[in-house]
Parts: C-alpha cells; structure tokens; sequence
C-alpha cells in the first residue's frame, strides 16, 4: 500500500474566516453556561437632590404675604372703629334707618288696622327696660304657688349697668328723666339688698368640725 491510500485526507477549514462570515449557531448549538462575571465595581449613584425651602420659598411667601395683608386689614378695620363713623355717616344711616322704620309701621298698620301708632322711644323707656329686667331676676312676677327663680349675679349686672348710666348721663337729662333713673335705680339697690340678707340667712353654715 503507498503511504497515499493509509494517511486519512482532511481539509483544513480556516476558523477565523468561518466566525467572521457566518458565525456560530446559537439556536441549534446552545453554548454552555458559563459562570457570570462578578459585576464590576460601579460608583455608587449620586443621590437625588432633596427639596429645600429655600430653594421653593413661593408658598411660604406667599403665605406670610397673605397673613401680613389681613393683619394690616385687621389693624386697619380696629382703627377706623375706634375712630367711629363721622358726622356725614352717621346722618346718613339715620336717615335710612327711620325711613326703614317707617315702612315697617306701614306694614304693620296694613295688616292690623285698628293698631295705634307705634310709640316713639325715649330715655324713660331704656329706664323701664333696664328696671324690669333687673326686678325679673331678682324673682318678681313669678306665678303664685311657685318658688321665686332668682338670677342675682345678673340682676347685680344690671343694677351696675343703670349705674354707669347714671354717672354718664349727669348734667345731660332732664328733671324728669333724672327723677325716673335715680328712682328706680334706689328701688333696685334696695330690693337687692334685702334679697341678699335672705340668702345669706338661708345658706346653710358650710361643714366641718372636729372629729371626735
């Protein structure tokens, strides 16, 4: 036999060529799994700016804006009450004020014919208001055969409150209307001080002693 017929004939096939062209089947030849990478060591992310006040000071401005206008709008409103109303105002919402008044009685008069005319309100009436007020809390008209509800911490209230008009109403009344209020407010102070004395016979002395 020649050495041509024993030596097997195979051709030599150019890998590097055969990548480059067509490249490996993947589909049908799965490579085999390999181990993966240990990751690469990567800077850590940068952390996302947190909001600030500072730097978003819209709201809080124009929160501290709105409160500043409604303080000065406060101030302004305190001022212009202690001021009052001047003259012109003042006339002004009488007027409109008797007219209103005015149609309120025509109203009144339509639907009740026979109704007289409505009483003009003068100083004795606040007076009387004022004393029969205080004689209500202090028990009078309370229905016969029933026990007095007496309010004497409020009657005492508007007592003091007859006082102060009193003082502030000197040389500005009247003999009549000073006769009215100094009467009735020496009416009342009496009553008041003969309700107290029964009070405080009624109360009860508060317990105690000693222990034996």
């Amino acid at each position: 036999m020649s050495d041509t017929q024993d030596t097997p004939k195979f051709t030599v096939i150019n890998r590097r060529k055969w990548l480059e062209e067509d490249g490996p089947e993947v589909a049908e030849t799965p490579a085999a799994p390999t181990q993966p990478a240990e990751p690469q060591q990567q800077a850590p992310a940068a952390e996302p700016p947190r909001p600030r006040l500072v730097e978003m000071p819209e709201p809080k401005r124009a929160f501290d804006e709105a409160a500043q206008e409604a303080a000065q709008e406060a101030e302004e409103d305190l001022a212009g009450a202690v001021a009052g109303p001047t003259q012109e105002e003042s006339s002004f919402q009488k007027m409109q004020y008797e007219q209103s008044a005015e149609r309120l009685e025509t109203l009144v008069r339509a639907q009740n014919p026979g109704a007289p005319a409505m009483e003009k309100i003068g100083f004795e009436h606040l007076v009387q208001q004022l004393y029969l007020s205080a004689l209500m809390q202090m028990g009078a008209g309370t229905p016969e055969g029933q026990r007095p509800r007496v309010d004497i911490l409020g009657a005492k209230q508007t007592i003091d409150l007859m006082g102060v008009l009193q003082e502030k109403t000197v040389g500005n009344l009247n003999d009549a209307e000073k006769r009215t209020l100094d009467t009735a407010l020496y009416e009342l102070r009496m009553t008041f001080l003969e309700l107290t004395r029964m009070i405080s016979l009624q109360t009860p002395p508060p317990p105690g002693g000693a222990k034996h």
